[in-house]
């Protein structure tokens, strides 16, 4: 009998040397058991259905080098480069530096958070960019908001990348919002340069009539990002979520759910910005498993020149979660004959009392409307331009927070003033 060989990739490669380093420095069997799922099925291809548009294999050519802690120099430059910038929200700032907390560069918390570091365990998910960034990830950091506490100004998280280097960086961090607590969370992904790898990981609890909004941002260079979301949310708890995508190469937004409380609320949505020959991918999982949840997912999409976008979404409705009320929407504009759109809305439904829906459009500029503008005297691209703000503002504007809607269209504007 002949023996199986895996032909692994030299990405792969890479990343069992890499892993075998980190575990000769400080063994730990939680981040085995993590490799050992990665590496059962190895860096994503086509053949993943999950991961059927975005061959992540035949993309990522190699792995590169993993980024170390930062050092007294590195602290101290960010500092100044802290000072120099303008802060996309109001609140308080913690900062990851190299995908780790650094106290000393984050501002003092409001009444009823705390922040800890450590390990940040979660119920494993069935992909193996979630288990590698489990096992390749610097010790992380918890967000805990006390029971019955409402924070008044979002809390920003901002990832912070420089150097024109070669490296990749793992983040992994948490949110636990206890009974009863309100908080708003932004997470910022700034200075990552077109040869940088990131994979970040965001670990989100939601207790007993939780309420928490999560806006992420991606809008830097790097060549590859993926993100992960892991969210559970207890009975009666609500999670708003939305993510702007308008740069990297090659990004990944997953975003796992599990309803596990009756009566859970869960919307979430995005806008995807894509020009040139950038791929941006946002694939979810909404897993209803208890009765009267709801949950709505409402995603756009702006497609220009050789880009390629991918929205797939699955709501899944277990046997248990009667009286769910589901609704999935994605729709894309092509700004290009070479744009591409890839939309695979899902339901999986077992239960047999529910309301359940999904739909997908793709379509270019209504060129009748572009004409009734400019027969008022507006010039075509500004004409286009109107559009297109109010194409991507309705997505933003489903965020019920006046401060966030307004820094979030301002970045629309800035995007589609660089197109037009």
């Amino acid at each position: 009998m002949n023996a199986h060989v895996v032909n692994r990739s030299a990405a792969e490669k890479t990343l069992f040397r890499q892993f075998a380093e980190q575990q000769a420095r400080s063994p730990s069997p939680v981040r085995a058991a993590a490799f050992a799922r990665f590496a059962e099925a190895g860096l994503p291809t086509r053949r993943v259905e999950a991961w059927h548009y975005t061959d992540l294999r035949a993309a990522m050519a190699d792995a590169a080098p993993v980024l170390a802690a930062p050092t007294p120099a590195d602290i101290k430059a960010a500092r100044l480069r802290l000072a120099r910038r303008e802060r996309f929200a109001p609140g308080a700032q913690l900062v990851l530096l190299g995908g780790r907390y650094i106290g000393e560069l984050s501002d003092r918390l409001p009444d009823g958070v705390t922040v800890t570091e450590g390990a940040v365990l979660a119920v494993p998910v069935a992909d193996p960019l979630a288990a590698l960034n489990e096992a390749l990830s610097p010790s992380g950091c918890t967000i805990s908001v006390a029971r019955g506490a409402e924070i008044a100004e979002p809390i920003t998280i901002l990832h912070l990348a420089d150097g024109m280097s070669d490296y990749s960086v793992y983040s992994r961090s948490a949110i636990a919002l206890n009974a009863g607590a309100r908080a708003s969370f932004v997470e910022v992904f700034e200075g990552a340069q077109a040869r940088v790898q990131r994979h970040s990981a965001t670990i989100m609890t939601l207790a007993k009539g939780a309420k928490a909004r999560h806006v992420a941002v991606v809008g830097d260079e790097p060549g590859l990002h993926i993100e992960t979301h892991v969210c559970d949310l207890a009975e009666n708890a609500e999670l708003e979520a939305f993510g702007l995508i308008s740069g990297g190469d090659l990004t990944r937004r997953q975003i796992f759910v599990r309803m596990t409380g009756d009566e859970a609320k869960v919307s979430l949505g995005g806008l995807a910005l894509i020009d040139g020959d950038r791929r941006a991918d946002t694939t979810l999982q909404v897993v209803h498993a208890a009765p009267r949840g709801t949950s709505r997912e409402f995603y756009r999409a702006i497609v220009d020149d050789d880009a390629i976008g991918v929205f797939q979404g699955k709501i899944i409705v277990e046997r248990a979660a009667q009286k769910t009320d589901g609704a999935m929407k994605s729709q894309a504009i092509l700004l290009s004959p070479r744009a591409q759109m890839n939309e695979k809305p899902e339901l999986e439904i077992f239960a047999d009392d529910v309301v359940c829906g999904h739909g997908a459009t793709v379509a270019s500029l209504d060129p009748e409307q572009v004409f009734y503008l400019r027969s008022r005297g507006i010039p075509e691209s500004d004409a286009k331009a109107m559009l297109l703000e109010a194409f991507g503002g309705e997505s933003i504007d489903r965020i019920e927070d006046e401060l966030l809607i307004e820094a979030l269209r301002a970045r629309l504007r800035a995007w589609l003033g660089s197109r037009m």
